[in-house]
């Protein structure tokens, strides 16, 4: 990966503020990026992940965080788009000491950022990051675990894609393929194998596999088998940046549609599966429900199930509305999403001004 010079990348992307943290005590290295809070202050979770590099880390931080933004514009939540990564072996480094250490940082941007629950950040450790800092959602005591209301908000999505494509919304007998097994990606696993679907199922983690295979009778693959697997619905649940403007053309399926942050590398990649015939459902849009179960914490009335599992159920309806929206616009509806989310965000905007 080449080098990213910071401040261009700030600018080029519209970012606020990037904050570099060092703890040399804990052995913390982190980066928290705030992208916009127009809507309100900077909702997105902390990624701890053993990167390559610090261009790595900085570049998928910078993205997570823009895409953030459109996710909370989108979901109609009054909070702007932040996200944080922690560069290391989460098995190595965490420890209680260690995320209190991280939690003072986030304590010093004074509520400009809230963090939560993202990959290798579990409840037990939002409840020491706590020790530090008011400004973390998903406290076990209140809305506890995003990633059943994520699972939730894809697998509403992807019944929502289906009627566009196929003409009904059953899931019963179609081909599903389901890259990323974690704590999203086995509960759509759940949820499709109800409805009947036909599972195939990869990750990099063969435990995470072996449960699946076990719970649903899914047919596992290698995750690089998984891209070419011919199916009627390709589910990327993992890592991001996955489809590009040349591999698309190695996919065989009808549908795009899963809970991976920023799944396309740019904007010729979306592009290309349109041209392709494929459809594509932009992330931020269906997997939108984990940030709404953490948003909801600093909403005005408070947290209240019940209406957030219907707000979530209704990302079928926002998906639909996006798809209809590029029709009507002649654009891909990954375009359409961010047409939709940047009006929410500039409407808020002028009323400031």
């Amino acid at each position: 990966m080449k080098d990213i010079k910071t401040l261009q990348s700030m600018k080029d992307m519209g970012h606020e503020q990037i904050v570099y943290c060092n703890d040399p005590e804990t052995g913390l290295r982190a980066i928290i990026a705030i992208h916009d809070t127009t809507l309100g202050p900077a909702i997105g979770g902390t990624r701890f992940y053993d990167y390559a590099s610090e261009d790595e880390a900085l570049y998928d931080v910078l993205r997570l965080s823009k895409g953030m933004t459109y996710k909370n514009a989108a979901c109609g939540l009054n909070a702007g788009g932040g996200k944080a990564v922690i560069i290391g072996d989460p098995k190595q480094l965490k420890n209680p000491d260690f995320l209190r250490a991280y939690g003072k940082f986030v304590n010093r941007l004074n509520g400009a950022y809230y963090t939560a629950e993202d990959m290798n950040i579990s409840e037990e450790d939002v409840e020491h990051i706590l020790e530090t800092t008011p400004y973390c959602v998903g406290k076990k005591e209140i809305s506890g675990n995003p990633s059943p209301f994520t699972a939730l908000g894809v697998y509403m999505g992807i019944k929502a894609a289906a009627k566009e494509v196929f003409g009904s919304d059953d899931l019963k007998g179609k081909k599903v393929v389901v890259v990323g097994l974690g704590a999203v990606g086995s509960v759509v696993c759940d949820y499709l194998h109800e409805e009947g679907a036909e599972l195939v199922v990869a990750d990099v983690y063969q435990p995470s596999v072996d449960r699946v295979v076990a719970k649903t009778g899914a047919t596992p693959v290698s995750v690089e088998e998984a891209f070419t697997t011919e199916c009627d619905i390709y589910a990327p649940c993992a890592m991001g940046a996955i489809i590009n403007v040349d591999n698309a053309k190695d996919l065989r399926c009808k549908i795009v549609a899963g809970a991976a942050n920023n799944v396309l590398v740019d904007d010729a990649a979306g592009y290309e599966l349109e041209k392709l015939g494929i459809l594509y459902i932009p992330d931020y849009i269906i997997n939108g429900g984990g940030v709404l179960n953490c948003g909801f914490e600093i909403e005005e009335g408070g947290y209240n199930k019940e209406k957030l599992t219907e707000m979530v159920k209704g990302i079928y309806n926002t998906v639909t509305m996006v798809i209809e929206l590029g029709k009507e616009k002649g654009m891909p509806p990954f375009k359409a999403a961010d047409a939709y989310a940047e009006a929410r965000i500039e409407a808020a905007r002028k009323a400031k001004k």
